[in-house]
């Protein structure tokens, strides 16, 4: 008679924990209620003064968030690994007045923003070999190279300051231009977002940034190329810092030493307004896009209600204030919902002991039923 052994039965699908759910729609309605505050903010400002979603109103808008947004897409990739880039405000001055300088004397506009993007990812490089492979904590290399660019670029620059008159034509109304109300600035600014946004989705080098944030230790241990992921987030920042400095330039038209100072804190708070955490290993770079346009439109808005412009800064320490509270309340509902999950969750599949003395003992026949020798 042929035996067949029982089909093992199916194991229980683990359902996804209550702390990874809670944490997916936090973040997604995160966004949503910046997105919607932005346009109830725009909406209220539109019917206390019809002209301010004029054409004109509207690229003036734009262009204000596009440097903003540029740095703070390159923010996000380094916060997101736990980090963080102190020496943005100065990187994009240096690379702002590199760029001038050479279309000061007549040079081509492409050019002048390439040199700006290697300036960019030379000081990128720099602070990404000193926090990956010198093991010092960034906010201590960053906040050294911040100074030490800014010395070099006040060293550099000195009294001179280079102004609309100095540039090319062309390169001044490339950065006012564009299509319609869509200045060709705000263009590239979208074009650098949206690769951004779908390289951290579906490339692997893109994922493995949120796992080092998450637990730096568990990525070392995993074998993901920690130095590396550090070092390239740190370039790619530079160098969007840079590209920020050559279209500053574009827009603005005018450099000196002081460009971009102070810049470095407003880019912090775009990014942790727009829902990436300051400990890494969550958030998004459209978040951080909606939190500069947030930030940035604030400084339209309220000269357009005839509100004065000293409340700017102390409504931007407000959302930035909200947003931490957000964050750790968020950080204290996960750990609260992950620990409940792991006390609710039943033993399941657990193998026989090996050993034969931790079997169990089989009960003792009842009298009169003893089997017989």
């Amino acid at each position: 008679m042929t035996v067949t052994a029982p089909h093992p039965a199916p194991a229980a699908e683990v359902p996804r924990s209550g702390g990874a759910r809670l944490v997916d729609r936090v973040f997604r309605m995160r966004e949503l209620a910046l997105l919607a505050v932005f346009v109830v903010m725009i909406v209220v400002t539109q019917l206390g003064n019809s002209e301010f979603l004029s054409e004109q109103g509207i690229k003036d808008l734009l262009l204000n968030a596009t440097i903003l947004v540029l740095v703070a897409t390159g923010q996000s990739l380094v916060v997101i690994t736990g980090n963080v880039d102190l020496s943005v405000g100065s990187t994009l001055g240096i690379s702002a007045f590199a760029a001038g300088t050479y279309l000061h004397d007549g040079g081509n506009a492409v050019v002048a923003l390439l040199l700006a993007v290697l300036v960019g990812v030379g000081f990128g490089l720099l602070n990404g070999l000193l926090v990956s492979l010198g093991q010092v904590p960034a906010l201590v290399v960053t906040l050294g190279t911040l100074y030490i660019i800014r010395g070099i670029d006040s060293i550099w620059v000195g009294s001179r300051q280079i102004t609309a008159a100095d540039l090319p034509g062309g390169f001044v109304d490339f950065g006012s231009g564009g299509i319609a109300a869509i200045p060709w600035p705000a263009l590239i600014a979208l074009g650098v977002l949206v690769a951004t946004a779908y390289h951290l989705k579906h490339f692997g080098s893109g994922r493995e940034l949120y796992a080092l944030g998450s637990n730096p230790e568990a990525a070392r241990l995993a074998g993901l190329p920690v130095r590396r992921r550090i070092l390239t987030a740190y370039t790619f920042c530079g160098a969007l810092a840079g590209l920020a400095g050559g279209l500053y330039l574009a827009r603005f038209g005018n450099v000196d030493s002081g460009t971009g100072s102070g810049f470095e804190l407003t880019v912090v708070s775009a990014v942790v307004v727009g829902g990436v955490a300051f400990t890494g290993g969550s958030g998004s770079v459209y978040g951080a896009a909606l939190g500069a346009l947030l930030l940035t439109s604030v400084n339209s808005v309220l000269p357009a209600l005839g509100v004065s412009s000293v409340w700017v800064l102390a409504i931007n320490g407000v959302l930035l204030l909200l947003a931490i509270a957000v964050d750790r309340v968020v950080a204290l509902r996960v750990a609260m919902a992950l620990k409940k999950s792991a006390a609710r969750r039943p033993a399941v599949n657990q193998p026989a002991p090996s050993d034969p003395a931790q079997q169990p003992t089989p009960p003792a026949p009842e009298e009169g039923n003893a089997p017989h020798a």
